[in-house]
C-alpha cells in the first residue's frame, strides 16, 4: 500500500472513532410523569413589587431617575404617566417607555437596570424537616434549596418532587424533578435553578395522584409570594399542562 493511501486509511478510521458515541455514555431523557410536561426555559428575569428600577435617558439626562416599584407594580416617572413595572423583564419596560416619552422626546434613548432585588425568596414545604421560606442570595437548586430546608422526612417522596413556578403571564407551570435520579447521578439536570417566588413541593410517598394532591395544597395552602391561581366557580386552574411537544 502506498505510503499516501494508508495515511488516508488511518485519517478515516480516527474520524469514525471519534464520531462514534461510547456505549456506556447515558443518553436517557428525564422521565416525566404522566400529565406533566417538562418545560424549563432561561427566561429573563421579571421585575417584582420592591425592586429598585434605575431609568436612564442617554440624550437626556436630567430625566435620569431610580425609583422603587410600588406594591401595585407601578412605578412613576417624569413626563410620564404612571407606568406598570412589575411583571416585565427590562426590555419590554424599555420598549413601554420609549414608546411613551417619544411624544416628549426626538428619538429617546431609555435604559433599565435593576438595581436591587426585592423578590430573591423561594418557599419549600411538604414532607421536608424545615418547611418555610428561604433567602435566594445566590445560585440554588432544588437539591440545595431541600438541603437547607433540612432535608427529606422519612415519609417524603423523593421521586415526586415538584416545583411550581410562575410563567409568563402569571400562569403557574408544574414542573416535576425526580431527586432520587439526582441522588444517584443517572439525571443531574433535573436538579434545575430556583427562581424567585418558586414553590418546592415535596409529597408524601403514598401519594398515588400528584395532581391531584398539588389541587389540594394550591387551595388549602399556598403561601401569598405574588403567585397568581386561578378560580372558577371553586375550581382551580393549576399549571399542569397534559399537552404534547
Amino acid at each position: 500500500m502506498k505510503p499516501a493511501m494508508a495515511l488516508s486509511c488511518l485519517t478515516l478510521a480516527l474520524l469514525t472513532a471519534c464520531a462514534s458515541t461510547p456505549k456506556n455514555v447515558s443518553q436517557s431523557k428525564p422521565l416525566v410523569p404522566q400529565g406533566y410536561a417538562y418545560s424549563v426555559s432561561a427566561e429573563e428575569y421579571r421585575i417584582h413589587a420592591g425592586d429598585e428600577l434605575e431609568i436612564k435617558f442617554y440624550f437626556s439626562p436630567e430625566l435620569n431617575e431610580r425609583v422603587i416599584v410600588r406594591p401595585d407594580g407601578r412605578i412613576s416617572l417624569q413626563l410620564a404617566d404612571e407606568v406598570i413595572a412589575a411583571g416585565l423583564t427590562s426590555a419590554e419596560l424599555r420598549e413601554t417607555l420609549t414608546g411613551k416619552y417619544s411624544k416628549e422626546l426626538k428619538n429617546p434613548v431609555i435604559a433599565v437596570i435593576v438595581r436591587t432585588f426585592s423578590s430573591q425568596r423561594v418557599y419549600v414545604d411538604g414532607e421536608v424537616q424545615r418547611p418555610g421560606m428561604l433567602p435566594l442570595a445566590v445560585r440554588t437548586t432544588v437539591r440545595q434549596a431541600i438541603s437547607q430546608a433540612g432535608g427529606f422526612k422519612d415519609t417524603g417522596g423523593k421521586n415526586k418532587v415538584v416545583v411550581l413556578r410562575q410563567g409568563p403571564e402569571e400562569k403557574p407551570h408544574v414542573i416535576p424533578v425526580d431527586m432520587e435520579r439526582v441522588a444517584d447521578g443517572s439525571d443531574l439536570g433535573q436538579d434545575i435553578v430556583l427562581k424567585p417566588y418558586d414553590i418546592v413541593l415535596v409529597p408524601k410517598k403514598t401519594v398515588a395522584n400528584v395532581n391531584l394532591w398539588i389541587e389540594q395544597y394550591i387551595n388549602l395552602n399556598v403561601p401569598q409570594v405574588g403567585f397568581t391561581i386561578f378560580q372558577t366557580r371553586g375550581n382551580t386552574t393549576i399549571g399542569v399542562d397534559t399537552s404534547t411537544r
